[in-house]
């Protein structure tokens, strides 16, 4: 059992306890039968599951289960695996394309998700393993995300490519990018704005941003990562489908996991828009940060070890 296995057991405890102690309610009688399923449906929504992801899992519990005996905890474990078989084709390895130099990394996600966090911790891990890595704050508007930026470059020996407040994002990438080139950076990750509220002006710029990348390097941003705050629940969802709408998403990094009782929408996501889950985060510090695995959330998120 891993540390991160026992972190991410805390940072389900809530999800985990009102899954857990609703089963236990439910089945209060041993036999399954069609007033339990029911309510189990409905415990499975109201932790963020989603209607449609909940459904496959009730539906198929319900082909192996419905009019037969069954304790608690061989409830848990199937749902578990029922859960885990929803989650498994998202699970996929983070890698970075050493061939292509500097390998662009667009950050993108709605203010307040985790997105700078998420750069700060994802970059010491790489920092780690050699790689050469600058930073651009491209999120222009917002000088507390410059400078939390700037504090994480300056922790993890990362330099920071910034420009004055308010100036033009895109124009800050192809100088920063520039920069990058000349320095032979090995990764260059590209914070960028969230202002959901304005999603015209958003689509706007992120395209805009896109478009001065591939002016320096044609086939780049190489990997477009969504950071996702699973503690909206199933605005989370929403954040989805919209950033989709936006532009090319190549997975997703989900933070926040710690403290929220939310911890189902994972599943939701993953029913309704199966983009690779590459990271989950957990906390705060810098080791709070870790791949994805389809069986350690589905497990915790039972109660399970």
């Amino acid at each position: 059992m891993t540390d991160f296995f026992q972190k991410l057991g805390f940072g389900l405890k809530k999800t985990s306890a009102k899954l857990t102690g609703g089963i236990t309610d439910i089945f209060t009688k041993k036999k399954v039968d069609e007033a339990t399923l029911d309510e189990l449906l409905d415990l499975l929504i109201t932790s963020d599951m989603g209607i449609k992801a909940s459904t496959r899992i009730i539906d198929a519990f319900a082909k192996r289960r419905l009019n037969k005996d069954a304790s608690p905890e061989e409830i848990k474990n199937e749902l578990a695996q029922d859960i885990q078989n929803i989650l498994t084709p998202c699970e996929k390895k983070f890698t970075v394309d050493t061939e292509k130099k500097p390998h662009i990394i667009l950050m993108i996600g709605v203010n307040g998700a985790g997105k700078t966090t998420t750069i700060g911790k994802l970059a010491a891990k790489l920092r780690a393993q050699g790689k050469q890595i600058s930073f651009i704050a491209a999120d222009t508007f917002r000088a507390a995300a410059v400078e939390q930026l700037s504090a994480w470059g300056e922790r993890s020996h990362i330099r920071v490519y910034r420009g004055a407040p308010g100036c033009d994002a895109a124009g800050l990438c192809y100088d920063g990018i520039g920069e990058a080139l000349k320095q032979g950076d090995d990764i260059v990750f590209i914070d960028t704005a969230g202002r959901l509220q304005n999603k015209t002006g958003l689509m706007d710029e992120l395209k805009k941003i896109i478009r001065v990348i591939k002016k320096i390097i044609p086939d780049a941003p190489h990997q477009t990562l969504l950071t996702i705050d699973a503690a909206t629940g199933q605005n989370a969802l929403e954040q989805v489908k919209t950033f989709k709408e936006i532009c090319n998403v190549d997975g997703l990094v989900i933070t926040k996991l710690d403290g929220s009782a939310k911890g189902g929408i994972l599943v939701a996501v993953a029913e309704e828009s199966p983009l690779p889950f590459y990271f989950v985060g957990v906390g705060e510090g810098i080791d709070d940060l870790d791949s994805f695995s389809a069986r350690d959330y589905a497990r915790n998120l039972l109660g399970l070890r």
